[in-house]
């Protein structure tokens, strides 16, 4: 697409580049873009932007564009982050009975789902709680996968989590991100 568009210019950003991701090949710097390094860049007053992403870097990179003097509808955005739940107070019935994983059970921390009534022993197999939930068909709400958009975010009623990749800003406190996290524990989750 951007080869397609006369006067591109992309510059891309990994905060957290994996192994095989090679600089100057992938992407142009390590990090997250700022405000200020928006400024270094120098972008033309009639430059079109478009950002994607959670509210906070949204206001930060739209209100940076403005002071740039890139006017105001130049700028779209399109948010990225949490929806209302799917099971604030008492969860609509799901399709399907939430029921332990098929395979064998794994023998790692006891995840709880506490609203489907429902004890599993964490394994391995599974990359994130949110992989486990849907292996048992419990009732989960998710977009991204990878900690952006916090549309995943559930109650830790216990426990701790930890994060794999980590969320490009941490959960409330009091809750997890189940679509990128592990349990480092015995865990019971608002599910």
């Amino acid at each position: 697409l951007l080869a397609s568009l006369p006067n591109v210019h992309a510059h891309v950003y990994y905060s957290r580049p994996d192994p095989d991701d090679l600089e100057g090949r992938d992407f142009d710097r390590v990090g997250r873009l700022t405000g200020s390094l928006l400024a270094e860049l120098e972008p033309p007053r009639d430059a079109e932007a478009y950002l994607c992403g959670p509210a906070p870097f949204m206001d930060e990179i739209s209100a940076s564009l403005a002071a740039l003097g890139i006017d105001a509808s130049r700028i779209r955005t399109e948010p990225f982050g949490p929806a209302a739940g799917v099971t604030p107070g008492i969860a609509a019935t799901p399709a399907r009975t939430p029921h332990p994983p098929a395979g064998q059970p794994g023998n790692g921390a006891t995840i709880e789902f506490a609203r489907s009534n429902l004890a599993i022993p964490w394994s391995d197999d599974y990359t994130s709680l949110l992989e486990l939930a849907e292996a048992c068909d419990v009732p989960v709400r998710w977009s991204c996968r990878t900690g952006v958009c916090h549309t995943c975010e559930t109650t830790l009623i216990a426990g701790n989590v930890g994060y794999s990749p980590d969320p490009v800003e941490p959960p409330a406190d009091g809750s997890a991100l189940i679509c990128c996290s592990q349990p480092r524990e015995d865990i019971v989750l608002d599910l």
